[in-house]
């Protein structure tokens, strides 16, 4: 029977061991102590989890074995979070799934309503982010339904699906960045967006109805300011122009009457310097403006006794004129 020899487990063997656990013990030292921070993110720092700094994008080292851990958060990237509906994929298309539980609202009218809505938010304090919330999705998904549910609550259910819905938006953005100031959780909301408003699928053919005169009101009454825009600048142009042709009449008025003022004061001036001449001037201005015109004239005395032909002088001397 031949003899076994075992193989021998001598220094070598011991060398390659050691030559073993030196690189473990390297390859942890490396893990533990080297880490890089990507473009979108930065690195909260905790010794002894004690926070001791934030670390900027790029290859970093810190303490290994666990006395200085990183936590990396993500400050570049525009987070949302959708209330009411989710939005999946479902092979190359995204699918759509209503949460109803999140959306349907009591109105300040005592109406139920369908609001579906996002916000998008960004993280700007990564030290907060961090350590001051557990809960952070939870409690940020809470405030926002408590602002929202709260905003509604305030309107009447006509104006949420129409004209306050920017409002709504603009009040919900400002009540959830203090209440997250408040709570230190470190980000800031840069959006909500109001993506459907309906009311319940029983009255949708109603609201849809009300919704379509509403329309029709806000169409006629821009068709009558547009008319009103119209007229009224029209009719202030042709009453300024009636007021400019008063004015003139009243200015032409006032300067024949001066002027009939002067005329008389210069007469009775005269008048009063020879009476006599001036009656007698007087009169035969009168005379001739009463017979200007006339043809064939004779005049008639008083009494029917006697009567004097008036013969065209004027006419007479123009023939004399003429045949010489």
């Amino acid at each position: 029977m031949a003899n076994f020899t075992p193989p021998k487990i001598g220094k070598i063997s011991r060398a390659t061991l050691s030559i073993i656990v030196l690189g473990i013990i390297l390859l942890i030292l490396l893990g533990t102590s080297v880490f890089i921070v990507d473009q979108t993110e930065q690195a909260v720092i905790t010794r002894f989890g004690r926070f001791i700094g934030i670390r900027e994008p790029g290859l970093h080292v810190k303490l290994p074995f666990g006395i200085d851990r990183n936590y990396t958060v993500n400050v570049r990237t525009v987070q949302t979070e959708e209330f009411g509906f989710r939005t999946t994929r479902s092979g190359s298309y995204p699918a759509y799934s209503n949460q109803s539980s999140e959306s349907v609202m009591l109105t300040g009218d005592l109406n139920i309503v369908d609001v579906e809505w996002i916000i998008q938010y960004r993280v700007v304090d990564p030290r907060a982010w961090t350590f001051n919330v557990n809960e952070r999705r939870a409690t940020i998904r809470d405030v926002s339904r408590s602002a929202i549910n709260m905003l509604v609550g305030d309107r009447a259910i006509m104006d949420i699906m129409g004209v306050e819905r920017s409002a709504i938006e603009n009040e919900g953005l400002a009540i959830m960045n203090d209440r997250f100031m408040e709570y230190g959780l470190g980000i800031n909301v840069i959006a909500v967006k109001l993506q459907n408003v309906t009311p319940p699928s029983g009255v949708q053919e109603a609201f849809e109805d009300v919704n379509k005169a509403m329309q029709d009101l806000e169409r006629l009454i821009n068709e009558g300011q547009q008319a009103y825009n119209e007229e009224i600048p029209r009719a202030r142009g042709e009453a300024e122009r009636l007021i400019q042709i008063a004015q003139g009449y009243a200015t032409e008025r006032v300067n024949r009457a001066r002027g009939d003022i002067a005329r008389f004061n210069s007469v009775y001036e005269e008048y009063r310097r020879s009476p006599e001449v001036t009656r007698q001037r007087l009169y035969y201005e009168m005379v001739e403006e009463v017979f200007k015109g006339e043809q064939g004239m004779t005049i008639v005395d008083r009494n029917l006794n006697n009567f004097l032909p008036m013969m065209n002088l004027g006419g007479a001397v123009q023939r004399v004129q003429g045949g010489r």
